[in-house]
C-alpha cells in the first residue's frame, strides 16, 4: 500500500464517540459547541447537556455529528410526540417543547434581521399563527425500500444522518388519512412483482381527497396495476404512477373524474384546485390563518392594483382579488399560471391576470413590470428575491407584503427594501412545519414617502 493511499485510508477511518458539553442552539436548532479549532454542530442535542457524539463529517472550519447518548439532560428536554422521533429524521426538534421551539425560531428571525441592520424597535410583532404539531403535514416524499434481511418493505422517511429508512408503524405527524395507514400501504407495495424497484412514494393530501404517486423504475405488470388498483377502491385514494420525470406522473385509479384536488379558504368563498404536481403549501390550517393575516394586514379597500410575485397556483392572488380592482400575478411555471386562471374562472373571479415569467431575470423590460400598482405581494423560494427587487420599478407602491420560507433571505431582502424607503411595521412568524427548524415568516413594509 502506498503512502497516499494510507493517509486516505486514514482519513476516512470513523472518528471514536465522545462526550462534549454543548454550549447553545445554532438557528438551525442544533446543539453547538467547539470542538477544537471547529464549530461543531449536533442533531439532537440542547444547551448545556453533555452528551456522546458521533462525527458524521467535517469541513475546515466545521464538523456535524448526531447524539448518540444523552449523559446529562437539559431541563428543557422534552418528551418527543412521536415514539419514532429518536430515530426518524423526518423531525428534528420533537425534543425541544413546543413553545421553546417558537421562542428560538422567532430569536433567530430577529438576530438576522438585527445582522442585516434591519430596525426593529418601531415593528408590530404579529402573533405566531400556530395549529396543530400533529397530523398537520399534507404533502410528503417518503422514502421506499425492500430489505431481504427483514423480509418486508420498509416505507417512511429516513433515519438521522442516514440513508436508511425508518422502521415506524405510523406516522403523527402526516395527516392522519394516510399516517396511520402506512402498513396497509407497504403491504400493498410488498405485493407487487417490483416491490423492490420502488424508490419512493409521494403523498398529497387535499380537503377531500388522499392522492399517493408511486415513483417505479421498472414496468408494472397487469397483475401490479390491478393490485394499485384496488388499494384505490379499498381506501378511496387517488393512484398515480410515476415511471419516468415529474411530467410522466398520470393517474391509475379511478380512471374517470377530475384530475384536481382542492382546498378552500371558507372566509373569502375560495375553493382552490391543484394537480398533485403543483406545489402547495403542506400545512391546511396554517396557509388558510397565513391568507387571513395577509388580507387584514394589507387592508385592500376595493380600488387598489395589486402585483403578486412568485404566485404559484393563486395562493394569494385569488383572495386578493376578491376585494380589489386587479391582480397582475407572475410565475416561471406555465403550468402554475395556467393553473392561476383555471382557479380565477373556477371562482368566478375576472380581475386577474397571469405572467409567465423567471423572476430570477432582469424585469426591467418587461411591460407588467413598468405599469403602476398600489401594492407588492413576494412569497419566493428560500432564494428569496433580490434579482426583482434589485430592478423592478417601486413607484406608487405603498405596501409590500413579503412571506418567506427563508430568514436568511429575507432579512437580506428587507434591508434591500429599507434602503429602497421603505419601513418594517409588521413581522411574524407562521408555525407552518412544527418540530422542524424551518422557519417561515411575514412581514409588511409601508413606503416612508406615502406616510409622511
Amino acid at each position: 500500500m502506498s503512502r497516499s493511499t494510507q493517509r486516505r485510508t486514514r482519513r476516512r477511518k470513523q472518528i471514536p464517540d465522545f462526550p462534549i458539553r454543548i454550549e447553545k442552539l445554532s438557528h438551525e436548532g442544533r446543539g453547538l459547541v467547539r470542538w477544537g479549532e471547529r464549530m461543531l454542530f449536533v442533531d439532537g442535542a440542547l444547551p448545556e447537556e453533555l452528551v456522546t457524539v458521533r462525527v458524521i463529517g467535517k469541513s475546515s472550519r466545521t464538523a456535524e455529528g448526531i447524539v448518540k447518548d444523552v449523559l446529562l439532560t437539559s431541563t428543557m428536554r422534552a418528551r418527543p410526540e412521536c415514539a419514532h422521533a429518536s430515530i426518524c429524521g423526518g423531525c428534528s426538534l420533537q425534543h425541544l417543547p413546543h413553545h421553546a421551539q417558537l421562542q428560538h425560531k422567532r430569536k433567530t428571525l430577529d438576530e438576522l434581521m438585527n445582522r442585516e441592520g434591519v430596525p426593529l424597535e418601531k415593528i408590530t410583532n404579529l402573533p405566531t399563527l400556530t395549529g396543530s404539531t400533529l397530523g398537520y403535514r399534507r404533502r410528503a416524499r417518503l422514502g421506499v425500500r425492500w430489505v431481504t434481511a427483514k423480509d418486508r418493505l420498509l416505507i417512511g422517511f429516513r433515519e438521522r444522518a442516514s440513508n436508511l429508512i425508518a422502521d415506524i408503524e405510523a406516522c403523527p405527524v402526516l395527516d392522519p388519512r394516510i399516517g396511520t395507514s402506512l402498513p396497509r400501504l407497504e403491504s400493498a407495495i410488498a405485493s407487487l412483482s417490483i416491490k423492490d424497484r420502488i424508490p419512493q412514494i409521494e403523498v398529497i393530501v387535499g380537503d377531500d381527497t388522499v392522492a399517493i404517486i408511486v415513483r417505479h423504475l421498472e414496468s408494472l405488470t397487469e397483475n401490479d396495476c390491478k393490485r394499485l388498483s384496488l388499494l384505490g377502491k379499498q381506501t378511496g385514494w387517488h393512484v398515480y404512477l410515476q415511471p419516468k420525470g415529474p411530467d410522466s406522473v398520470a393517474r391509475l385509479w379511478p380512471t374517470d373524474g377530475t384530475q384536481f384536488l382542492t382546498y378552500r379558504i371558507g372566509e373569502f368563498g375560495l375553493e382552490y384546485q391543484f394537480a398533485v404536481t403543483d406545489f402547495t403549501q403542506i400545512n391546511a390550517a396554517i396557509n388558510r390563518a397565513m391568507i387571513i393575516q395577509a388580507m387584514e394586514l394589507l387592508d385592500l379597500q376595493g380600488s387598489e392594483r395589486v402585483l403578486d410575485l412568485f404566485c404559484g397556483i393563486g395562493n394569494f392572488t385569488l383572495a386578493a382579488a376578491t376585494r380589489c380592482t386587479e391582480v397582475v400575478g407572475v410565475e416561471v411555471s406555465d403550468t402554475m399560471v395556467e393553473r392561476v386562471l383555471q382557479n380565477a374562472r373556477h371562482n368566478s373571479l375576472e380581475n386577474i391576470r397571469a405572467v409567465i415569467f423567471d423572476l430570477t431575470h432582469m424585469v426591467a423590460d418587461q411591460s407588467w413590470a413598468n405599469e403602476t400598482y398600489d401594492i407588492l405581494i413576494i412569497d419566493p423560494p428560500r432564494s428569496g428575491a433580490k434579482e426583482v427587487l434589485e430592478h423592478l420599478s417601486f413607484k406608487q407602491i405603498k405596501r409590500i407584503l413579503y412571506v418567506s420560507c427563508n430568514p436568511i433571505t429575507l432579512a437580506r431582502d428587507a434591508r434591500m427594501l429599507v434602503d429602497r424607503g421603505y419601513s418594517m411595521t409588521h413581522l411574524g412568524m407562521l408555525d407552518m412545519f412544527p418540530h422542524t427548524a424551518h422557519i417561515e415568516s411575514m412581514a409588511l413594509f409601508i413606503n416612508r414617502g406615502s406616510h409622511g
